[in-house]
């Protein structure tokens, strides 16, 4: 290749180098200045490698104003895992003026969780009031009692990773404060002395496996509800009464019913009768053929039966006059 390629090639190369260079000469300054020490190679390595180096360098700056020493490798590392490098960063700088001990391994962990590790300090410093919604229970006497409770927490960095939330203490609040008013023999009982119920939740450790101190709980309204237990007992009674009806029913319905059999059995003994007086004609003819009856039996038998009808006659006007 002739001298004057090779000189062109060069020159080409060294323009494109002194370009990349140009590009990040400000963000190196910056950080030189600003006592950072990343080099000018660090920052080109940077984009080759697809990290943000102005995010990077402004992290380190921030850090190293403060007072601390964070590693470029492991701002660049957090970064390309996915992590808020500048959240992380001012969490540091936060905790450290707080006197919180916080490193940026833990850090870093409490931000890769989907936490907000800037805000759990802030929490730490400044403890946040949460409030229930009404919590509704019953006292022994049957009186229901509802409740609202303004829970203080404050963060607990440690547990932060794997620790539950804020409506795990909600709940657990509201679980206890059920199981107090539930306990109280009178309503009166929680309507004088509302803080026994804070003290009681307080002493059960609700905060136990989650990312939060309970610093305090709180009764911040307390009224009377229903009278649930007389709302039970005319349940009951309605019930009973729903109950006694149907029973009575059953026995109405089965006493028709034997009527009603006895009606069947006397309108068949009478149909029976009927058939049988029926066949008495059938009888007398039948005799007549046979000669087993004469003219005068006959007769006989007819004033016989005449003389009987006569008999019940009177008997029933005799019956009928007297009653």
């Amino acid at each position: 290749m002739p001298a004057s390629m090779l000189t062109i090639v060069f020159l080409v190369l060294g323009g494109i180098f002194a370009l990349v260079l140009f590009n990040f000469f400000g963000l190196w300054i910056q950080a030189l200045f600003s006592g950072a020490q990343i080099s000018l190679f660090s920052l080109v390595g940077m984009k080759i490698r697809k990290v943000n180096p102005r995010l990077i360098v402004t992290s380190k700056i921030m850090g190293v104003k403060a007072g601390l020493e964070v590693p470029t490798g492991m701002l660049e590392a957090h970064l390309l895992a996915g992590g808020n490098v500048a959240r992380v960063v001012q969490a540091l700088i936060a905790a450290d003026k707080a006197g919180i001990p916080l490193n940026f391994k833990q850090a870093t962990a409490i931000d890769l969780a989907g936490r907000n590790v800037l805000e759990a300090v802030q929490m730490s410093v400044n403890p946040k009031v949460i409030e229930t919604p009404m919590v509704a229970a019953m006292a022994k006497d049957g009186i229901q009692v509802r409740a609202i409770a303004r829970v203080t927490v404050r963060t607990n960095i440690h547990r932060l990773v794997g620790g539950a939330g804020e409506q795990t203490i909600l709940a657990r609040v509201g679980e206890g404060i059920v199981s107090t008013i539930g306990s109280a023999i009178s309503h009166k009982a929680v309507l004088e002395n509302p803080d026994n119920i804070s003290k009681t939740v307080l002493a059960k450790g609700l905060d136990s496996g989650t990312a939060f101190e309970i610093l305090s709980i709180d009764i911040a309204d307390v009224d009377i509800g229903e009278n649930i237990g007389a709302k039970l007992q005319m349940d009951q009674a309605n019930a009973d009464k729903n109950i006694a009806q149907a029973k009575a029913e059953e026995r109405r319905a089965m006493a028709i019913a034997q009527e009603q059999e006895n009606l069947a059995r006397t309108q068949e003994m009478r149909a029976k009768v009927v058939e049988a007086e029926a066949m008495v004609p059938m009888a007398i003819a039948e005799a007549f053929r046979a000669g087993r009856l004469g003219v005068m039996d006959y007769y006989n038998l007819k004033n016989i039966q005449a003389d009987t009808d006569m008999r019940s006659s009177l008997g029933q006007s005799e019956g009928g006059s007297k009653a």
